[in-house]
């Protein structure tokens, strides 16, 4: 697994601020913020929780006049490259532009005549501002999906190469494309045919993919599956709701590829008949108190003194807890032996040691 996914393709790098995205860099992390961007304040402590949950890069909506005004405002206000969601009316693109975002995405097809979308172009170039060429299953071309059949990966693929052809012939090379269908196998064959025809940074992520649960089956199939082929060099997890949550889902899919070890790797047994302490409750504390550790480290969470330590013999660090109390083990180990309402606080002032020391 690993020798193949460090046959990474290689692609262009561009750079959203000191960002770099492609051309060897680690695969970045991003998300998209949920609330109304025309309110400064709440977008901006979205962003500074997304940035302590480990998020890279933020995009932004931008529907309207309004809300492009803000965007200074916040740019200002977060300490991660700032994206600005464009769709339609190219004034909005020029305004975010203006306004200092280090990157916007836009859908060329649907800004209207070339004349909208050049004048695009030429304010990029001249502020330096990355451009994603956003394609999406649900806004494609009409004049190609008819073609196609639909918005088939064969289509979506087709409209991302005519884009580009557009922006090349502008002589525009600071971009990056995502092809997104909710629809897991066509994303993957799309990605897989513009890879084979574009050296240009690709975007991975599967559109509209749902509640939590959902979105990290259908995330980690297709995000997954692309990495692991060596596609891909920036990610997003799309969930219905808070948007902290696609960044644990984010790193959870680099972690098990081995692509990017950063933040905890939770390991905790299923249960069974001879467990004797809340597992699923242990876990979900340590998860949210561990939130935004950036260092890797695994840690088992076992619902069985006797075996707990040598089942989980891989992890750096563990708890293997029965009625009443459990043990604290390091590399299959057992080091000392623990009150059960001390799990928590004992296991949490080894971690920070381990960390610290790492």
């Amino acid at each position: 697994m690993q020798k193949r996914i460090s046959n990474r393709k290689n692609s262009r790098p561009v750079f959203l601020g000191d960002v770099q995205i492609g051309g060897g860099a680690p695969v970045v992390v991003q998300s998209m913020t949920c609330t109304d961007t025309r309110d400064a304040v709440a977008t901006v402590a979205q962003i500074r929780a997304l940035e302590a949950a480990g998020c890279e890069v933020v995009r932004v909506a931008v529907p309207d006049r309004e809300a492009a005004a803000r965007l200074a405002e916040i740019k200002a206000g977060i300490g991660i490259p700032l994206i600005a969601d464009i769709h339609f009316d190219y004034r909005l693109a020029l305004e975010a532009i203006n306004q200092g975002v280090q990157g916007i995405r836009i859908n060329p097809g649907n800004i209207g005549s070339k004349v909208k979308v050049k004048a695009i172009i030429s304010l990029a170039k001249e502020r330096g501002t990355v451009i994603r060429v956003g394609v999406n299953a649900g806004s494609l071309e009409k004049e190609i999906a008819a073609r196609h059949g639909g918005p088939t990966a064969a289509a979506l693929a087709e409209s991302a190469l005519r884009n580009i052809a557009l922006l090349e012939d502008m002589d525009f090379r600071s971009m990056k494309l995502s092809l997104k269908s909710s629809d897991v196998p066509t994303m993957i064959e799309a990605y897989r045919l513009v890879a084979e025809k574009s050296a240009y940074p690709l975007h991975l992520g599967v559109t509209e993919a749902g509640t939590l649960v959902n979105s990290a089956i259908k995330s980690s199939i297709g995000i997954g599956l692309l990495l692991y082929e060596g596609i891909g060099d920036t990610i997003r997890v799309s969930v219905t709701g808070d948007p902290v949550a696609e960044i644990r889902v984010a790193y959870g899919i680099l972690r098990s590829l081995g692509i990017r070890n950063v933040g905890p790797e939770i390991i905790s047994c299923p249960t069974c008949g001879r467990c004797e302490i809340d597992v699923l409750k242990l876990a979900e504390e340590v998860e949210c108190r561990l939130t935004g550790m950036k260092t890797h480290l695994k840690i088992a969470l076992m619902g069985c003194v006797v075996n707990g330590p040598g089942e989980a013999a891989e992890a750096d660090i563990g708890i293997a807890g029965g009625r009443g109390f459990g043990f604290l083990f390091k590399k299959g180990k057992k080091v000392k032996k623990i009150k059960e309402n001390e799990f928590v606080t004992v296991l949490l002032e080894e971690i920070k040691s381990l960390a610290a020391a790492s």
